[in-house]
């Protein structure tokens, strides 16, 4: 198989992880990718805990269930780290994504990520609050996915941001995500 590449998202309900799922899985299809990509709920009431999972590969993806072993996990949400063991399954050498204030240091410990995960911080909802006027931190994480995981190219990321939002929302919306998408791209801690 060629090169496959599995996300795991975290969030609560209504912090728009099915749709930033969504957004980074169509931006690869618009680029010639094979995806997959799929909500998984427990009560669907807002504020519940909630997975989301993509996959993006080369060639044709065969299977069809849920993200076991994530390449990737990206979590929107840090209240849901004393709950969720959000590394669980994580491939050696993977990648955590997450909306925190917290520098990437506190992350690595809060979570216990070894030394071979690579762990990227970005304060996604200070952004979104900056930006977008709203707690909707999905546009910057996936800016920031983007950036530091080169799974989609952050210029395909707004061109996908400008078609996918042109249709149901006013231009300054659009704008305010663009410019969150590349405020996650100046501002994501890696380590």
């Amino acid at each position: 198989m060629g090169q496959l590449t599995e996300i795991r998202w975290h969030a609560r309900a209504g912090q728009g992880a099915v749709t930033a799922s969504k957004l980074l899985a169509e931006t690869a299809l618009m680029k010639g990718s094979y995806i997959q990509s799929m909500p998984e709920y427990g009560p669907e009431r807002t504020g519940a805990p909630l997975r989301a999972y993509s996959r993006i590969s080369s060639e044709p993806i065969e299977v069809h269930n849920n993200i076991v072993n994530p390449d990737v996990v990206v979590v929107l949400d840090e209240t849901l780290l004393p709950i969720v063991d959000v590394l669980e399954g994580i491939k050696p050498e993977g990648t955590l994504v997450i909306n925190s204030a917290k520098n990437r240091d506190e992350i690595r410990e809060l979570v216990d990520a070894g030394d071979d995960i690579k762990v990227a911080v970005v304060d996604a909802s200070r952004i979104a609050l900056d930006t977008i006027r709203r707690d909707i931190p999905n546009t910057p994480v996936v800016g920031a996915l983007a950036h530091i995981t080169h799974i989609v190219s952050v210029d395909d990321l707004k061109e996908n941001l400008i078609k996918t939002f042109g249709k149901k929302f006013a231009r300054e919306i659009i704008d305010a995500n663009l410019e969150s998408v590349d405020r996650a791209v100046g501002e994501v801690q890696v380590a």
